[in-house]
């Protein structure tokens, strides 16, 4: 059959027919060792896998268990494991032929005893378990790393004085709450991303190996690749060089072309070929000339240019399928340690996974190579209707598009939305769900985005139509926008790069409750909290100007406040149907960067804002619904970095005032603390009325709706 990659789902129901055809009975085999090495089966996917003592806490290892050895409730101790697995892909497989360039993997890189020559690949794997999974709910929770990260300590919820995140969990202080041990999941993570390194984590980051794609004589195949380069070091000595995602294939320097602009939307202007040059014979980097030149703090550069060696960077997401799919089916004699145990599997993502979890879906990886449904339940923060551009040759899945970069990259293509849909602008019919429903195996899904990625991202397009219209909840998937978030979680106290303090509020308590209740939805059917997002008259349309990378909404449609000191352009990130040219739908850009030159846009739009400029819709957390600032999920970059162009994945905190002689002076339009609330006990009360409403309607647990409670009383609001 004809492989398909990107949005080439016009064919998908021809393709998933004769997949069917091909399904197979799972026969992975396991190898557990620290020091023994069981011997895979013949028609194994993961063929061994290796735990390494040295990174481990477990009895099999003769250590202690993890956590320092804390017990959990009635589920106990936790031991972990971590190590090396590998597999290989069958080619010829319907499920596998659809990974751009897989059929161009070399000798070298495949297995010669098998037939057709099975595709290599090993990864990082981590686990997490009860060591009595009698003990334990019989649930794994596959933590979907960002850039080799894993956020297992999110759902946990660290103190702020312990470092927030690790691959490799050891002290009781990183246990956190324990909540997800009490629980009794297991926890697994797996190398996918092949952008990841080994460093940027406590515990090093979890990376994939993955193949090359040659041309058949061996040669290295070539392409168009595109670099958006910007730093905003203040260090002149961090702003030397660039990096290249793939090397050139030459070092005709006329071949290329690079230009630097200052703001997004202002007209690149061309370098000469005299003032830059790569760093090296091997075309990994660039640096501008004469040398010691350093790149302008917070300048954006484009360089367009011939690469070589592209990865068949897809297998990452075959290598998770694998991964799960063995310890959910897996055998005692195969090696597998969670063997017999596995009832349920769910994902838990913050951003870069959760659009390549939409690509999972939408690729069809949530089906095994014996036809079975891999992951049960995903709860999605972050992803928006955004895929992360990893089956497309010369893929850069660490890329992600903001108001202020990446806009030309193949992150936001259509289709956006679950539904199977007509995109009324290309006139393509498809949809995220499509090979997953045809299989029956799409999961439950619980689609939770912050309201940056409505204004950065065109996240209402994952619940809209391609004319901004409401589209009714698919059977299986629930929207929630936590409203007045940012991407990330800020520090109040600095404003980074951006015009206002940052936004600390964070939605990892409603994350908790939200986990739960996907757990009874796909376990007996409880129906979930009802999707909240802007709809009807809640929503704020964005304007499009032709060509422009950047839309705004207006201040009055918005309902935005003129507050003191705050500067508003309503700068929103445009959708366009983009031409990568004619092969883009089998994975292969060629026309990259594309033109935005009269390219037609879709409809976006935003949540509306109340009086105090805090969004009206979706789920408003305590700090939104008894509010001490203004939260926003946009924010506007300072003067030395890029003046008022957008400040890609973060908000702002406006306080309010403390009285209202202090805001009629300041001529602030928002009501002061004071007269919100009285005193400091007026404000615990509307801290908790607030949260106890969110755990009525199934958005907070019951002790963190006390958390709530106790943070506000030993804050400082009108004491």
């Amino acid at each position: 059959m004809r492989k398909m990659s990107g949005h080439a789902r016009v064919s998908s129901v021809q393709a998933i027919t004769q997949r069917k055809s091909l399904h197979v009975v799972i026969a992975g085999a396991l190898a557990t060792a620290g020091t023994l090495a069981a011997t895979p089966g013949a028609e194994a996917r993961i063929t061994s896998i290796v735990i390494d003592c040295a990174k481990s806490q477990s009895v099999a290892c003769g250590t202690a268990p993890t956590f320092g050895g804390t017990s959990f409730g009635s589920v106990g101790q936790y031991e972990k494991l971590r190590g090396t697995a590998f597999g290989e892909l069958d080619q010829s497989d319907a499920r596998n032929a659809i990974i751009t360039d897989i059929e161009l993997v070399p000798a070298a890189n495949r297995n010669p005893a098998t037939p057709a020559g099975k595709v290599k690949y090993s990864m990082d794997i981590f686990i997490l378990k009860p060591i009595n999974l009698a003990h334990g709910n019989h649930r794994v929770l596959l933590d979907m790393n960002n850039r080799g990260e894993m956020r297992l300590a999110r759902l946990n919820e660290f103190s702020l004085d312990h470092p927030p995140l690790t691959n490799n969990p050891t002290t009781a202080a990183d246990a956190g709450t324990g909540f997800i041990m009490t629980q009794g999941y297991t926890v697994v993570g797996n190398g996918w991303d092949v952008g990841a390194t080994t460093g940027g984590t406590t515990g090093g980051g979890m990376t994939i190996s993955i193949p090359p794609a040659k041309k058949p004589d061996g040669s290295s195949i070539t392409g168009p690749s595109y670099e958006y380069l910007v730093s905003d070091s203040t260090n002149p000595s961090s702003r030397m060089t660039f990096a290249l995602t793939y090397p050139a294939a030459n070092l005709i320097k006329s071949q290329a072309t690079l230009t630097v602009r200052t703001h997004v939307n202002d007209a690149p202007v061309p370098i000469s070929e005299t003032q830059w040059e790569y760093t090296s014979p091997a075309g990994t980097a660039i640096r501008l000339l004469p040398l010691g030149t350093p790149f302008a703090q917070s300048a954006i550069y484009d360089f367009s240019y011939t690469a070589k060696d592209p990865v068949v960077a897809a297998v990452g997401l075959a290598a998770t399928r694998d991964f799960v799919s063995f310890l959910r089916h897996g055998t005692v004699a195969q090696g597998n340690p969670l063997a017999g145990d596995v009832v349920h599997t769910f994902s838990y993502s913050i951003s870069q996974p959760s659009r390549t979890l939409n690509d999972f879906v939408y690729f069809g990886f949530n089906e095994d190579e014996g036809g079975l449904q891999v992951l049960d339940g995903i709860l999605s923060h972050t992803g928006g209707g955004s895929g992360d551009q990893i089956n497309y040759r010369f893929a850069q899945p660490g890329r992600t598009e903001r108001n202020r970069q990446n806009h030309l990259y193949p992150e936001g293509v259509f289709p956006f939305a679950h539904e199977t849909l007509t995109d009324d602008l290309s006139g393509k019919t498809d949809g995220r769900d499509a090979l997953c429903t045809l299989s029956n195996t799409c999961p439950k899904r619980f689609e939770v985005n912050t309201a940056n990625e409505y204004w950065v991202k065109a996240g209402s397009l994952l619940h809209s139509d391609t004319r901004g219209k409401d589209l009714k909840d698919p059977e299986d998937v629930r929207y929630y926008l936590m409203s007045g978030l940012s991407h990330g979680v800020g520090d109040a106290s600095t404003k980074s790069t951006c015009q206002q303090f940052l936004n600390p509020t964070d939605p990892y308590r409603a994350h908790r409750a939200l986990l739960v209740a996907l757990d009874e939805w796909v376990t007996d059917g409880t129906k979930p909290p009802k999707s909240r997002v802007p709809e009807g008259g809640h929503r704020a349309f964005a304007v499009t100007i032709p060509g422009v990378q950047t839309g705004y909404v207006p201040q009055k449609e918005l309902g935005w406040p003129d507050i003191p000191g705050v500067t508003y352009t309503g700068v929103i990130t445009t959708r366009y149907v983009l031409d990568f040219g004619p092969d883009f739908a089998n994975g292969i850009l060629s026309n990259y960067p594309p033109s935005l030159v009269g390219r037609p846009a879709y409809p976006i739009f935003v949540s509306k804002v109340d009086n105090d400029g805090n969004e009206i819709a979706g789920v408003r957390l305590p700090p939104v619904e008894a509010p001490i600032a203004t939260t926003t999920g946009w924010g506007l970059r300072a003067a030395a970095f890029g003046g008022n162009d957008g400040c890609e994945s973060n908000g702002q905190n406006i306080p309010f005032q403390t009285t209202k002689a202090e805001r009629e002076l300041l001529g602030d339009p928002r009501k002061s603390l004071e007269e919100r609330y009285k005193n400091h006990a007026g404000y615990v009360k509307e801290v908790r009325k607030a949260a106890e409403k969110l755990q009525k309607d199934g958005f907070l647990l019951a002790e963190d709706v006390q958390r709530y409670v106790d943070d506000a009383e030993a804050s400082n609001v009108l004491k």
